[in-house]
Parts: structure tokens; sequence; C-alpha cells
């Protein structure tokens, strides 16, 4: 193997065919790690943020906290049970945004889309910071690291991804368990010790709790109702990640309705029972969180960053700097590390889904050497790196930005579901046992998403969610333009109804600069295609390099005709391009095919030593009505030491638009022959 490529293999394995792409769907026990693990983490910041918000009234708002829990959960529960139904209908992936295809239309669907993207973006943001900050809490020497740990994060998320989806599955399976284990013994043991009289204390619980805002210390009416409001919001980050297994459907192994259904309940269910013990135990230990404790806790002279809440559970629990304290700092680490990996198996499957509509680049449906899709994967991580650099990591920053577009995907899907029950009922494809059934579920998840879109939009617009209203529209105007413009393509490239097929004429033209072996090899090529004209054309660059080419061109006694073109500018293509546009006003629709030879090298520094005027030639060429370009490539020595099954790109093959193609079989190699020109020529004698 080429020794440049160890680097690649060691890091994304060997490629894998088409054949392979069976071998990588999932079993449930690695899907629920793959497309749960941001909603299963969720957990470690959901309850975090909801008790931060209240803590701002004071402490006699976390009385309000199980109140809030309880409606986040049966909010999850709804929504799980609404997607369950999504998945039966519609198992095709695509999830929201194929719903809101089907039933609503393309601008809809567009809506959906754009918010499911931004979403997917802040799912790696908001868990690779929230990592981050758990990590800082059981190492804070590493505080003054944290936009550098984070941007690291997202880079070894990116390749180990590249890998595959299983591969990449059974790599995040373990932390997940470890996660989800280590976190329902600790509820468990917190429970235990609570049921035998012990007390849990966490390390916030001796702080007095500052007011920050006037209007809440007079409790008045308005103030009350919205930080409770606020409160409710940002505890409804735990619902992120939700549809992610309703947009990966197509990744599960047969029956995939089924495998899809049951990790979906199983994914639910874990993230009920972890919610709902996290908050309490966080309750009953007292524990005080704030955005800056500093200001907000009354006592503070911490110099180090603060706790969070999971660590301080584990604090009250296991006790500080015991073995149980480390793993669960490492388990939700990991996990919140690991979380965005929802986001980079939904975000390349959604925009490939968005790419075969016409709503995104093409690229998006390449897959790469392990069968993924490459282009959207780095996609979703250089909008990431952007946020994490923009926002320095700060999970409270970034949250802002986050469950906005998420909502506006439910709700928009839950309405379209609604629309097709209707629509099954009425022309009978849908039982009325099942059409009710649905009706009655995704009406009271449309119900009640819409209502916390609204809730999330009033209470985070003015925190940094506006935003969203900007990022939001601008997607939808690319993706909308996009198809806009696919559709012009294509009608411009479809056939009439009388298509008409031959040119009038056929023109060739060979470029020379000097006589050498590679340009009489184009010279060879071009007279073997056995062109009604041609003509070799020389540009003058240099009058006086110019009269001795031409007295060497009579010299030779080739017998085609010899044009000189003058370029007083020093350009080549200029004066050519200008030269075969006179010529085709002349002489109509006549084909023009220009042949330009060009060396190949073998290693990327000999590129320094020519000048690559065959590249920069075709390039201005292409533009020209009416003219075929054809490249004679003369292969050095070096060149011939070159492996086509393994040549990987070197340094500036894209900028002068060379391209690498695997070849179908070895050729026989050796040095290039000269053909012998003659008054008459024999074409067998044309080198292959």
């Amino acid at each position: 193997m080429n020794d440049s490529l160890i680097p690649k293999r060691f890091l994304l394995g060997k490629k894998l065919s088409n054949e392979n792409l069976e071998g990588q769907l999932l079993p449930k026990f690695i899907a629920l790690p793959v497309f749960s693990s941001d909603p299963l983490s969720s957990v470690a910041y959901g309850p975090q943020e909801l008790l931060m918000i209240l803590t701002l009234g004071g402490v006699s708002f976390l009385a309000f906290a199980p109140g809030i829990a309880a409606v986040v959960v049966l909010l999850l529960t709804v929504i799980v049970l609404s997607y369950r139904k999504i998945v039966e209908a519609y198992p095709g992936g695509g999830g929201d945004y194929e719903v809101a295809k089907t039933n609503l239309g393309d601008r809809a669907a567009l809506i959906v889309a754009s918010a499911l993207l931004l979403d997917y973006v802040m799912t790696v943001a908001v868990s690779v910071a929230s990592g981050t900050d758990n990590l800082i809490s059981a190492f804070p020497q590493l505080a003054a690291f944290r936009v550098e740990i984070a941007v690291a994060f997202i880079l070894l998320l990116t390749a180990v991804n590249l890998r595959g989806v299983k591969e990449s599955g059974v790599a995040f399976a373990i932390p997940t368990y470890l996660f989800i284990g280590s976190v329902l013994l600790m509820i468990g043991t917190g429970v235990v010790r609570l049921a035998m009289g012990h007390q849990l204390v966490s390390p916030s619980a001796h702080f007095q709790v500052h007011v920050y805002t006037a209007d809440l210390q007079n409790a008045t009416q308005a103030a009350f109702i919205l930080l409770l409001l606020r409160a409710f919001a940002s505890g409804c980050s735990a619902l992120t990640g939700i549809e992610a297994i309703a947009n990966g459907v197509p990744a599960f192994r047969a029956p995939k309705i089924r495998n899809a259904q049951v990790t979906m309940v199983l994914m639910g269910a874990t993230a009920i029972v972890m919610f709902i013990g996290v908050t309490a135990l966080a309750i009953y230990s007292n524990v005080h969180y704030s955005e800056d404790p500093a200001q907000g806790l009354i006592g503070w002279h911490g110099s180090g960053p603060q706790l969070t809440v999971m660590a301080q559970i584990a604090y009250a629990v296991f006790g500080n700097n015991s073995f149980m304290f480390y793993v669960i700092q490492a388990g939700t680490a990991a996990v919140l590390l690991l979380a965005a990996n929802t986001a980079f198996n939904g975000f390349p499957l959604l925009s490939s889904v968005l790419a075969k509509d016409g709503f995104a680049p093409k690229a998006l449906l390449t897959r790469g050497d392990r069968l993924v899709y490459s282009n959207g994967m780095f996609s979703l991580m250089g909008a990431a790196l952007v946020l994490m650099v923009v926002y320095q990591a700060s999970v409270t920053g970034l949250i802002q930005l986050y469950i906005i577009g998420v909502f506006t995907s439910f709700t928009v899907g839950q309405i379209g579901m609604l629309k097709h029950w209707r629509r099954g009922k009425a022309d009978g494809s849908i039982t009325v046992k099942n059409a009710n059934s649905g009706l009655f579920i995704n009406g009271l998840g449309a119900t009640l998403t819409s209502i916390v879109l609204v809730i999330v939009t009033i209470t985070k617009f003015a925190h940094g969610a506006w935003l969203v209203f900007i990022i939001m529209p601008v997607l939808y105007w690319v993706m909308y333009n996009t198809k806009r413009y696919y559709a012009e393509v294509d009608k411009e490239i479809a056939l009439d109804e009388k298509t008409i097929f031959g040119s009038k004429g056929d023109y060739a033209v060979v470029m020379m600069d000097k006589l050498n072996k590679p340009q009489l090899k184009a010279l060879d090529y071009a007279l073997s295609s056995r062109h009604t004209e041609m003509e070799a054309v020389h540009i003058a660059v240099d009058p006086e390099r110019a009269k001795e080419f031409e007295a060497e061109w009579k010299a030779m006694g080739i017998e085609v005709p010899l044009r000189i073109i003058e370029s007083p500018y020093r350009e080549f293509a200029a004066p050519l391009i200008e030269y075969l546009t006179k010529h085709r006003e002349n002489n109509g629709s006549e084909r023009i095919s220009v042949y330009l030879p060009k060396f190949v090298v073998g290693h990327w520094w000999e590129h320094v030593f020519h000048n690559h005027r065959a590249n920069r030639i075709r390039k201005q060429l292409m533009y020209v009505r009416g003219v075929m370009v054809t490249l004679v490539p003369w292969r050095l020595e070096s060149a011939d030491k070159v492996n086509l099954f393994e040549r990987r790109p070197l340094p500036g093959d894209a900028r002068r638009g060379d391209t690498v193609r695997p070849a179908t079989r070895r050729h026989a190699r050796g040095r290039n022959v000269v053909s012998r020109f003659q008054t008459t020529r024999n074409p067998d004698e044309h080198e292959e």
C-alpha cells in the first residue's frame, strides 16, 4: 500500500464496498447509544438548567421544580408515543421532514428541515460544551483550556464517525451504557440512603441564594409566571434528539419498524427514570446552582469552576473524591460528548434526503470510503466548530439557541401526522381504530409542542434565541433557491421535442509551443481522429520565438497548416478564444476540438517545476460555446511508479483542476513513442 494512505487507513479503516452496506445496519442494542445518546445525556444538563433558572428567584422557587419536572416528563412521554406513530407511518427515514413534505408541502418541509439542521448543529455544540464542563468539574486545572478541549472533542467525534455507523456505534455503546448504569446506581443508592434516614448534602447546600431581579423580590404575578415558564423551557432541553430515531429508521436491521419502535420506547423509559431521579436527588441534597456563582451564591469564595449538578449529586451520594464520584463524572462527560453522535448520524441522513429532493447540494448524497455520508459530517463539524469558538464553549450561552428548532419540527411534524390520519381514515387506507389512535396521540402532541414552542420563544428570545430567527430563514432561503437552481438546470438540459444530432463541420486546433515529444504526440492524436480541417496554433507571446518556431515547423516538414496568433499582452487563452469565436461566427455551428499536451508527474513536488498552462487554458475554453477540449497526457518516468488504485490527491490538485480516478485495470507502462509524420499516414501507426 502507498505509504501516504497509511494514516488515513489507520484512522478510518479499509474501504467498504456497496455489498457491505447491509452489514452496517444496526441491532437495537447498538442503535440505542447511536440514536439516543442525546436525549439520554440531556438529563445531565436539563435538570441543571431548570434549577439554575429557578434559583434566580431564590431558594423558595426551587419548590416548583418537582411540578415543572413532572410536566417535562409528561411531554416527553407524549412525544415518544407520537414518534412511534411516525416511525410506523414513514419508515423510509426523514422523520418530521418527510411527514411535512408529504402532507403539508415543500414550504412546511423546508421549515422543518431548517429547524432540524440547526438543532443538529446545536446538539453537537451543547453536548460537547456540557461534556467539557463535567470534565473540568473533575479536573479544575483544565478550565483555561475549555475551548481547545471542546474543539479537539469535535474533531475526534468526526474522525470516529467517519469510520462508519456500526463501528462508531460499537465504540460509543460502552460509554453510553456506563453512563446509564452509573446514573441508575447513583439514583438507587441515593433513594436507599434517604429511605434509611441518611441526609444527602451537596457541596453548595450551605450557600444562600441571591435574588437577581427586583421584580422577583416583590414577587409580582407576571415575573412569577415568567420565571416558571423560563425554567420549564430550559428543562425541555431534555427532549432534544428524540426525533433522531424516526429520521434514521433505514439504519436499523430488519424488522426496521419494530426495532425502531422498541428502541424509542427503551430510550423514553430510561430518559424519564433518570430525569426524575436526578431532579429529585438535586432537590433533596439542596443543590444550589447559579450561572454566576460569585454573584448568585452568597458566601461563594471559590476560585475554581462551579461543580455541575451531576457532580454535586455524586458528591452527596458517594462522597467527594470517591471512586464512584469519578465514575459518574467520567461517564457523564463521555456520554455528553458522545451525545453529539446523535447529530453525526441524523444530520448526514437528513442532508442526504434533502439532496435527493434537490434542496441541498448533490455532494451530500455521496457516501465515503466507509459507507457514511462524509460530506454531511464535514458540514456539521464546520458549523459546530464556528459556534464553539464564537460562544467560547459556554453551555448557558449555546443553550439559548437550542430547543426552538426542535420544537418547531415537533409541532409541524405532529400537524402533518394529523392530516395523514384524516386522509387515511377518509380513503380507507388506514383502519378507523389506528386512525383514531393516531389522531388522539398526534393531536395531543401537536397541542403540547405548539404551546411549548410559544413558551420557549417568548422566554428565550431576549436571551439570545433571536439569532435562531435569523439563521432559520437563511437556511430556508438557501434550500429553496437550491431547488430552483436545480430546476432551472434540469429545464435547460432537458431534451427538446425535436432533437437534431450532428454539427456542420469538424475543425481541430492543436496547441503548439515548441517541437518536442509531448507536443507531437498531441498532434499525432489529433491526426488519428481524422478531422475535416485541422491547424496547429502557436500563440506568439514572444514575437522572436514565434518566428523561430515557424522556421522549425517548416524545417520539420509537417504537412499541417500552422497559424501564428499574436498576443501583445502575453496571454495564451484570451487570443485563442477570440480567434475560435470569430472562426465559429464565420463557419456556423461547427464542432471545434482543441488538443492540449499535458505533463503527468508522480511526485507532488514536481508540480512546482511546471506551469500547468494546459489546465488554465482548458478552464477558460470550457466557457466557449461549441468548443471541446482534449488533454493529451505525457507521463514522465516518475508517474510510471504511481499505483492508480492507491493514488491520493496531491497538494494543489483541486486548484489545478486535477482529479484522481482509480484505474479499471493496470496498463502496460513504458516510454512514449513519437509517430513518424508522413504525407500519407497509416492509421495503424498511431500510438494507443
